[in-house]
């Protein structure tokens, strides 16, 4: 099968309105792939653009230039130059994303917030709902809190309903951006397991983890995102 992901040459640079329009670098020639089957980590310091690389390739933020390239059933699709309507649908359908924050509709149950995208793949509620439940007991969310909204949650039960969300599907892909930095020991460990499984079951992972620890727990290689660093800014 081909490589599930693949970024060439890809640079990203912010305009800075507010200071005259000066054009501030972020990364340049970013170049790697993620494989089936493994982990790869983005290393280097806070501010190296670690994270938006992952929202370049989540088609959250777009790139300047260069490809980003998505196994996206029989075709390759270039996240830098598809539209919105195809993004939309390489979300759905391939590349899931797990962020430090948890955006959900008010209101909503956090069982069905963690079934949706199931639902939204075609997936029968009831089953989906089980899977959901499956997740949140193994991370180890207090039944009682199933029915009622996240948003009344605290910081490390609100992750945990996140990366429920995030692991439910089977995405060929899959982005990890911090999704164990509220969560306690035993949680990170369920959190590593998952990541296993995603593995074995022969999906991408690229992730970002700034806890050591963890960071050695999960990743077959490290990607130094400090080789991507601007040679200067642009004005």
């Amino acid at each position: 099968m081909p490589t599930p992901l693949v970024l060439s040459d890809v640079s990203k640079t912010f305009t800075m309105h507010l200071r005259g329009g000066i054009r501030l670098g972020v990364v340049e020639n970013v170049s790697f792939s993620a494989a089936a089957g493994e982990c790869a980590v983005l290393g280097g310091p806070s501010g190296a653009g670690k994270s938006s690389i992952l929202k370049m390739i989540y088609g959250n933020y777009a790139a300047d230039s260069g490809q980003i390239i998505v196994s996206h059933g029989e075709r390759l699709i270039d996240i830098v130059s598809a539209d919105p309507r195809m993004v939309l649908e390489v979300r759905r359908e391939t590349v899931g994303y797990v962020s430090q924050f948890l955006r959900a509709v008010p209101r909503v149950p956090a069982l069905d917030v963690v079934a949706e995208p199931l639902i939204a793949r075609g997936v029968d509620q009831q089953a989906a709902r089980e899977r959901a439940a499956g997740l949140l007991e193994r991370l180890n969310l207090p039944e009682r809190l199933w029915q009622l909204p996240p948003a009344t949650f605290s910081g490390g039960e609100q992750q945990r309903v996140n990366v429920a969300r995030g692991f439910i599907t089977e995405h060929p892909v899959l982005l990890l951006d911090e999704p164990t930095a509220s969560l306690d020991a035993a949680n990170r460990q369920v959190v590593a397991e998952l990541i296993a499984e995603k593995k074995k079951a022969g999906a991408a992972l690229l992730g970002i983890f700034h806890d050591g620890e963890m960071r050695e727990a999960v990743a077959d290689r490290i990607v130094d995102v400090t080789a991507f660093a601007p040679r200067a800014s642009a004005a």
